[in-house]
């Protein structure tokens, strides 16, 4: 009975959890309520924009915003630099981080405290545009995406990621494959990596969103309009919109393209295909 009592009272819903339900559901809605509105939007003709500020569902649904966005042939070109940033740059920050990682685990080199202090000084302190840049020219790769791939190449917050995952790996292991004769790179792919799946698989998702987000690298070395991200594409899809626009602010209001919608759209496409390359 005494059993019974406590156990009824342990499922109790009391004044604290019904607090904390309201709060949980608070801030469902504040997340689900604006990604409603931007869906709505997207959806939605310029006069029901400018007549509402707030769209949950659009009156008259229309596919102008997404027509017009995809009748660009400029959102081509941007999603096969985005995803040649995707296809490169991860393999490469996957390969530079874990191998970094594994170097700094192995203990007895010389210098080794030395280096790892240099790889944390430049997490907290970055040289700045001017002197990537300068390097970049001078190395005769400005103008080239291997001038935005690079750069990012190695990812000291992914290293350390790696490196605490790694240190956590018996030891036992390693000097086992090393007196049966194996050499550093045949322990790192053979004993060590096959055990990092779940730190890496979180690498990977780090670094292919930072990929595929990139805009401001490609912005400084990128001029070509052949090799511009799909950020800037999309950003110049809604600049002229609004260009657009205002050109034709005489026009008749329903003949306008729709900048928000467009703006809106954009946002639905890259995400969506950022939860593809997820």
């Amino acid at each position: 009975m005494k059993n019974s009592k406590a156990k009824m009272q342990g499922n109790k819903f009391g004044i604290i959890d019904a607090i904390i339900l309201m709060l949980l559901v608070l801030g469902a809605l504040l997340i689900i309520i604006p990604f409603i509105n931007v869906v709505a939007v997207s959806f939605t003709s310029y006069k029901e924009t400018i007549e509402s500020s707030f769209v949950f569902w659009p009156k008259n649904p229309t596919l102008a915003a997404y027509k017009e966005m995809i009748k660009d042939n400029r959102i081509l070109i941007g999603y096969k630099t985005t995803l040649i940033y995707v296809l490169i740059g991860v393999p490469l920050n996957l390969f530079l981080c874990t191998s970094l990682a594994y170097a700094f685990s192995r203990k007895g080199w010389p210098g080794r405290k030395m280096v790892f202090t240099m790889v944390l000084f430049t997490m907290v302190f970055g040289g700045g545009i001017v002197p990537t840049y300068l390097v970049m020219k001078q190395l005769h790769l400005a103008g080239t995406i291997w001038a935005v791939i690079l750069p990012s190449g190695m990812n000291t917050f992914n290293m350390i990621l790696i490196y605490n995952y790694i240190c956590s790996v018996p030891e036992s292991l390693v000097e086992s494959a090393s007196l049966d004769g194996a050499n550093e790179w045949t322990i790192l792919a053979k004993i060590v990596v096959p055990l990092l799946k779940p730190i890496l698989a979180t690498v990977v998702l780090f670094s292919a969103v930072a990929y595929w987000n990139e805009y401001f690298m490609s912005m400084i070395f990128l001029r070509s309009n052949n090799w511009q991200s799909l950020q800037q594409v999309l950003r110049s899809i809604v600049m002229d919109s609004q260009v657009s626009n205002s050109v034709a602010a005489m026009a008749n209001i329903e003949d306008r393209n729709n900048s928000e919608a467009i703006k809106m759209a954009c946002v639905l496409v890259t995400m969506v295909i950022k939860e593809n390359v997820k």
